[in-house]
Protein backbone atom coordinates (compact mmCIF):
# COMPACT_ATOMS: atom_id res chain seq x y z
CA UNK A 1 0.00 0.00 0.00
CA UNK A 2 1.31 3.42 -0.98
CA UNK A 3 1.90 5.72 1.98
CA UNK A 4 0.40 8.63 0.02
CA UNK A 5 -2.59 6.80 -1.42
CA UNK A 6 -5.39 9.30 -1.81
CA UNK A 7 -3.19 12.35 -1.19
CA UNK A 8 -3.02 13.37 -4.85
CA UNK A 9 -6.81 13.11 -5.15
CA UNK A 10 -7.21 15.22 -2.00
CA UNK A 11 -4.92 17.91 -3.42
CA UNK A 12 -6.71 17.92 -6.78
CA UNK A 13 -10.12 18.18 -5.11
CA UNK A 14 -9.30 20.80 -2.45
CA UNK A 15 -6.39 22.81 -3.88
CA UNK A 16 -8.47 25.68 -5.27
CA UNK A 17 -10.45 26.13 -2.08
CA UNK A 18 -7.34 25.95 0.10
CA UNK A 19 -5.53 28.39 -2.21
CA UNK A 20 -8.37 30.93 -1.89
CA UNK A 21 -8.16 30.69 1.88
CA UNK A 22 -4.37 31.05 1.80
CA UNK A 23 -4.70 34.11 -0.43
CA UNK A 24 -7.26 35.73 1.83
CA UNK A 25 -5.08 35.07 4.87
CA UNK A 26 -1.95 36.55 3.28
CA UNK A 27 -3.33 39.01 0.73
CA UNK A 28 -0.45 38.16 -1.58
CA UNK A 29 -0.59 35.50 -4.33
CA UNK A 30 3.08 34.55 -3.97
CA UNK A 31 2.92 34.23 -0.19
CA UNK A 32 -0.32 32.27 -0.56
CA UNK A 33 1.40 29.77 -2.87
CA UNK A 34 4.29 29.42 -0.42
CA UNK A 35 1.86 29.02 2.46
CA UNK A 36 -0.16 26.34 0.69
CA UNK A 37 2.96 24.43 -0.36
CA UNK A 38 4.29 24.51 3.20
CA UNK A 39 0.98 23.24 4.54
CA UNK A 40 0.62 20.53 1.89
CA UNK A 41 4.08 19.23 2.81
CA UNK A 42 2.90 18.99 6.42
CA UNK A 43 -0.34 17.27 5.34
CA UNK A 44 1.66 14.80 3.22
CA UNK A 45 3.95 13.96 6.13
CA UNK A 46 0.91 13.06 8.26
CA UNK A 47 -1.13 11.59 5.41
CA UNK A 48 -1.22 7.99 6.63
CA UNK A 49 -2.80 9.04 9.93
CA UNK A 50 -5.09 11.65 8.34
CA UNK A 51 -6.33 9.25 5.66
CA UNK A 52 -7.19 6.56 8.20
CA UNK A 53 -9.37 8.45 10.60
CA UNK A 54 -8.52 12.12 10.53
CA UNK A 55 -10.01 15.02 8.66
CA UNK A 56 -7.33 16.14 6.16
CA UNK A 57 -9.19 19.27 5.06
CA UNK A 58 -9.75 20.50 8.61
CA UNK A 59 -6.10 19.77 9.40
CA UNK A 60 -4.99 21.69 6.30
CA UNK A 61 -7.17 24.71 7.09
CA UNK A 62 -5.97 24.83 10.68
CA UNK A 63 -2.39 24.54 9.45
CA UNK A 64 -2.96 27.45 7.03
CA UNK A 65 -4.10 29.69 9.86
CA UNK A 66 -1.35 28.56 12.24
CA UNK A 67 1.39 28.90 9.65
CA UNK A 68 0.22 32.41 8.71
CA UNK A 69 0.29 33.48 12.35
CA UNK A 70 3.68 31.81 12.83
CA UNK A 71 5.21 33.56 9.81
CA UNK A 72 3.96 36.89 11.02
CA UNK A 73 5.42 36.35 14.51
CA UNK A 74 8.78 35.00 13.39
CA UNK A 75 9.67 37.07 10.38
CA UNK A 76 7.41 40.05 10.76
CA UNK A 77 6.23 39.37 7.22
CA UNK A 78 4.00 42.14 6.04
CA UNK A 79 0.77 40.63 4.83
CA UNK A 80 -0.87 43.17 2.52
CA UNK A 81 -4.63 43.54 2.13
CA UNK A 82 -6.56 41.07 0.05
CA UNK A 83 -7.58 41.88 -3.48
CA UNK A 84 -11.31 42.11 -3.69
CA UNK A 85 -13.08 41.31 -6.93
CA UNK A 86 -13.98 44.24 -9.10
CA UNK A 87 -17.70 44.13 -9.62
CA UNK A 88 -19.93 47.08 -10.25
CA UNK A 89 -23.34 46.84 -8.64
CA UNK A 90 -26.39 48.31 -10.30
CA UNK A 91 -26.23 52.10 -10.24
CA UNK A 92 -22.52 52.27 -9.39
CA UNK A 93 -19.70 53.34 -11.62
CA UNK A 94 -16.50 51.39 -11.97
CA UNK A 95 -14.68 54.20 -10.12
CA UNK A 96 -16.97 53.94 -7.07
CA UNK A 97 -16.43 50.20 -6.83
CA UNK A 98 -12.67 50.64 -7.18
CA UNK A 99 -12.56 53.26 -4.42
CA UNK A 100 -14.61 51.00 -2.12
CA UNK A 101 -12.38 48.03 -2.87
CA UNK A 102 -9.22 50.03 -2.19
CA UNK A 103 -10.56 51.38 1.10
CA UNK A 104 -11.50 47.90 2.29
CA UNK A 105 -8.18 46.45 1.15
CA UNK A 106 -6.26 49.07 3.11
CA UNK A 107 -8.39 48.44 6.18
CA UNK A 108 -7.90 44.65 5.95
CA UNK A 109 -4.14 45.17 5.76
CA UNK A 110 -4.25 46.92 9.14
CA UNK A 111 -5.87 44.01 10.96
CA UNK A 112 -3.73 41.71 13.05
CA UNK A 113 -3.16 38.26 11.54
CA UNK A 114 -5.50 36.69 14.10
CA UNK A 115 -8.25 39.23 13.35
CA UNK A 116 -7.81 38.70 9.62
CA UNK A 117 -7.97 34.92 10.09
CA UNK A 118 -11.22 35.26 12.07
CA UNK A 119 -12.76 37.48 9.36
CA UNK A 120 -11.73 35.04 6.59
CA UNK A 121 -13.00 31.97 8.42
CA UNK A 122 -16.23 33.50 9.75
CA UNK A 123 -17.36 35.59 6.79
CA UNK A 124 -15.61 34.30 3.68
CA UNK A 125 -15.75 30.60 4.53
CA UNK A 126 -19.00 31.03 6.49
CA UNK A 127 -17.75 28.99 9.43
CA UNK A 128 -19.51 28.96 12.79
CA UNK A 129 -17.83 30.42 15.86
CA UNK A 130 -17.21 26.88 17.13
CA UNK A 131 -15.63 25.72 13.83
CA UNK A 132 -13.49 28.85 13.67
CA UNK A 133 -12.31 28.30 17.24
CA UNK A 134 -11.35 24.71 16.45
CA UNK A 135 -9.48 25.69 13.27
CA UNK A 136 -7.59 28.45 15.05
CA UNK A 137 -6.98 26.47 18.23
CA UNK A 138 -8.57 29.13 20.43
CA UNK A 139 -11.70 29.42 22.54
CA UNK A 140 -15.09 30.50 21.19
CA UNK A 141 -14.79 33.60 23.38
CA UNK A 142 -11.55 34.53 21.62
CA UNK A 143 -13.27 34.15 18.24
CA UNK A 144 -16.10 36.42 19.41
CA UNK A 145 -13.78 39.07 20.79
CA UNK A 146 -11.45 39.01 17.77
CA UNK A 147 -14.45 39.27 15.44
CA UNK A 148 -15.75 42.24 17.44
CA UNK A 149 -12.38 44.03 17.39
CA UNK A 150 -11.79 43.28 13.71
CA UNK A 151 -15.22 44.53 12.61
CA UNK A 152 -14.89 47.63 14.81
CA UNK A 153 -11.52 48.37 13.27
CA UNK A 154 -12.83 47.84 9.74
CA UNK A 155 -15.77 50.16 10.42
CA UNK A 156 -13.50 52.84 11.84
CA UNK A 157 -11.04 52.63 8.93
CA UNK A 158 -13.47 52.55 6.03
CA UNK A 159 -16.17 54.90 4.86
CA UNK A 160 -19.77 53.83 5.43
CA UNK A 161 -20.31 53.37 1.71
CA UNK A 162 -18.13 50.23 1.78
CA UNK A 163 -20.84 48.34 3.67
CA UNK A 164 -23.71 49.08 1.30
Amino acid sequence: MDRYEGFHEFVRARQQSLMRTAYLLTGNPHLAEDLLQTVLIRVASHWAKLAKGGNPEAYARKALVNQTLSWRRRRRVELPGAELPERAEAGQSHDEVTVRRMALRQALAQLTPKQRAVIVLRFYEDRSEHETAQLMGVSVGTVKSQTHYALSKLRALTPEEVYR
